[in-house]
């Protein structure tokens, strides 16, 4: 629950959709939000849930996300999501209709429009359109406001209405449905206006309804392409010397989902990365990109897939917002959590920022069973695939310092420090004390990492070489990462120290068993 607080206070207060997972990663709930932080943080502060409600909340392991640029657009591929992962707990909506097209029948003479559920047969399709009350204000925009037929022609309307005159009509009306609505809002605000004048204050609202109706049309819903085409949207962001790349995949014109790489950025690796990528993945027909690949590398993916693959690398339009939404999930994705790093190295002087912390505890009781545990964080987030534990063997008897000098010893040995990646910073959960005892076996084994310590009671924060300790502002990033680490530390070895604990009373009853 720890680690989904933390994540959850560097989600952004953007739109979008989230998606709730159990322990096997099975896509338990997929939801909308006007701001992502605000809703997900109701659903483990709020205690008056529905009883459905709290079955979700105690099954969430984890979560992702995906920024929005709109809610619309949240809504859309809320309904995308759910129609592809069919979540437990999305019963009611995954039952739901689809979002209603509005489809205009060219073949006529006289062209009509129809509301419709799928894109289905030879038309122009509009939409979808979220809203059913906006949809039905549009249709009545062109209805009204142009004449437009919503059914197929009767020979009575063919012979009163003119063959020209209803063509331009239509013009008009592919116009507005297809976002060109700036002169059709003027002519609406004109009528709305003089109704309020004469105080018709109802027809008043039906017009600024009309015309936020039309409005609403002129907001790329993104998440729905025009083409029903399999894509990947890459983009990336380069900070020191990492680059930080995300890739959204397209399958049929909608978003299905995304995958996030970090690699240390040099001149071409943007290249080396997509010919890598695609030894493992299937080349889709459109590609949109931030900078101009390799010709070369264009002809190897269009062996790969056996056919012509359109890359783009698009400065303005759709395909520019797509693009540019990528890079908003980037921040969110790598950069929330680097911001407390950042504010860590501001605060504390320290050389670098601190991407990679390895923070250490030690835990016994009554001074048997001592352990220890190393967390590891990269980029401000918990990476539970490095933390280890070490159960404690040259100390007798409740030492700490003595037992953080074995772990410190065992952990950056020569034989270890010589071949591993070493931290930006360590951390130690306690005072001077364990702090010197840990500076001192650094040095011996010639060390070189910056090192600090955390004490619970004032959350003091000690720096060799210096008297005085340090007191962040309780709110700051920094000192809330140094807290949340802290705790995974304690929360490690305290499990550990558990286990060992239950292991020897388990074969202490045994033997006591067994002589009786």
């Amino acid at each position: 629950m720890k680690d989904l607080i933390q994540k959850i206070r560097r989600l952004p207060t953007q739109p979008g959709c989230y998606l709730f997972k159990d322990r096997d990663g099975t896509i338990l709930y997929v939801g909308k939000a006007k701001n992502l932080k605000k809703r997900i943080s109701n659903y483990f502060q709020k205690r008056d849930h529905d009883s459905k409600t709290m079955t979700l909340v105690s099954r969430i392991h984890d979560f992702d996300f995906f920024i929005t640029r709109t809610e619309v657009e949240a809504l859309i591929l809320e309904n995308n999501l759910i129609k592809k992962h069919y979540p437990r707990f999305n019963i009611d909506l995954k039952d739901s209709r689809r979002y209603a097209y509005l489809k205009l029948h060219k073949e006529e003479d006289y062209p009509w429009l129809e509301t419709v559920r799928k894109r289905e047969g030879v038309g122009e399709y509009y939409g979808p359109f979220v809203s059913g009350t906006m949809r039905k204000y549009i249709v009545d925009v062109l209805r009204r406001n142009f004449k437009i037929l919503m059914g197929k022609p009767s020979l009575a309307f063919k012979k009163i209405i003119d063959k020209k005159d209803y063509g331009l009509r239509v013009i008009q009306a592919r116009k507005i449905l297809g976002g060109q609505v700036d002169e059709v809002v003027r002519e609406l605000t004109i009528e709305m206006k003089k109704s309020s004048d004469i105080k018709f204050f109802e027809h008043a609202i039906t017009r600024r309804n009309q015309i936020d109706s039309l409005k609403s049309l002129k907001e790329k819903q993104v998440m729905e392409l025009k083409r029903q085409v399999d894509a990947h949207i890459m983009n990336y962001i380069v900070s020191e010397d990492m680059m930080y790349l995300l890739v959204f995949n397209i399958r049929k014109g909608i978003l299905e989902g995304k995958q996030k790489f970090s690699l240390h950025y040099r001149e071409g690796v943007f290249n080396e990365f997509i010919t890598q990528f695609y030894t493992t993945t299937n080349v889709p027909q459109l590609l949109i990109v931030p900078e101009r690949i390799d010709n070369v590398i264009v002809t190897y993916l269009e062996k790969l897939r056996g056919s012509k693959v359109n890359v783009v690398v698009p400065t303005r339009g759709e395909n520019a917002g797509l693009l540019n939404l990528v890079l908003k999930n980037i921040e969110a994705t790598f950069f929330s959590g680097l911001e407390s790093v950042i504010d860590l190295k501001k605060h504390l002087g320290l050389e670098v920022i601190p991407k990679h912390i390895e923070c250490f505890d030690i835990s016994h009781l009554s001074g048997t069973d001592t352990v220890a545990s190393m967390v590891t964080f990269i980029d401000g987030n918990a990476d539970k695939s490095m933390y280890r534990k070490f159960k404690i063997r040259s100390v007798i008897g409740p030492d700490d310092f003595l037992s953080m000098e074995e772990v410190i010893n065992r952990r950056y040995g020569k034989s270890l420090a010589s071949s591993m990646r070493l931290p930006d910073l360590i951390v130690i959960d306690g005072g001077k004390g364990q702090l010197s005892s840990t500076v001192k076996i650094l040095k011996k084994l010639n060390v070189k990492v910056e090192v600090i310590s955390l004490a619970k009671r004032l959350e003091e924060v000690f720096i060799p070489g210096k008297n005085e300790s340090i007191r962040l502002d309780r709110k700051s990033k920094g000192l809330l990462l140094l807290r949340a680490i802290r705790d995974e530390a304690h929360r490690f070895a305290i499990s550990y120290q558990r286990l060992l604990r239950s292991k020897r009373l388990r074969k202490s009853k045994n033997r006591c068993t067994t002589t009786t």
